[in-house]
């Protein structure tokens, strides 16, 4: 594989997922959306079932939703499937095994996972976006101009070095 084919594909689910979350929010579906983009093979299915999950899940502040939606990609190239719960081939273990990478990633660049913490880093604090001005002051900080868009273009790349490095995607599939 070619370098420079690998770092323009990680940029670019990087810059789109960004973008996303720029343009429509929803931290779990614009990095599921990247995905989706730039592979193809997320399914609507899949990408409306994470709409719940964005800020927090249900915007409680619980684990970040660029992560969950992460999550929700390795899972959809890897995951154990509904006619196969005995996995006899271990499938969920391995999908544990990537997402915990994933999870680990922020852990090291966040300090943590949880949008509520994520929150403190980016901002200094961490907000009840079910009160207005709370959700005011969130947004007027830079939500969705530099700070929750930079963590889901992080989550997307991390998410497809992932894929790529595991075999899983391979840039000459786009």
């Amino acid at each position: 594989m070619n370098l420079s084919e690998r770092d323009k594909l990680l940029q670019e689910v990087y810059d789109t997922a960004y973008e996303y979350e720029k343009k429509y929010g929803g931290c779990s579906q614009a990095v599921l959306g990247a995905i989706k983009t730039i592979t193809g093979k997320i399914t609507d299915e899949e990408y409306k079932a994470a709409t719940g999950l964005a800020g927090g899940i249900g915007l409680k502040g619980y684990a970040c939703g660029a992560l969950t939606g992460g999550t929700m990609a390795i899972s959809s190239f890897l995951g154990r499937e509904y006619d196969n719960m005995e996995d006899p081939e271990g499938v969920k273990a391995q999908t544990f095994k990537l997402s915990r990478r994933l999870a680990e990633k922020f852990e090291e660049y966040y300090g943590s996972g949880k949008c509520s913490e994520i929150n403190k880093k980016l901002f200094g604090k961490s907000f009840n976006l079910w009160i207005r001005e709370e959700y005011e002051e969130f947004d007027s900080l830079g939500a969705h101009d530099d700070k929750c868009t930079s963590v889901c273009g992080n989550s997307a790349r991390w998410t497809m070095e992932i894929l790529l490095d595991e075999g899983l995607y391979a840039v000459n599939n786009k």
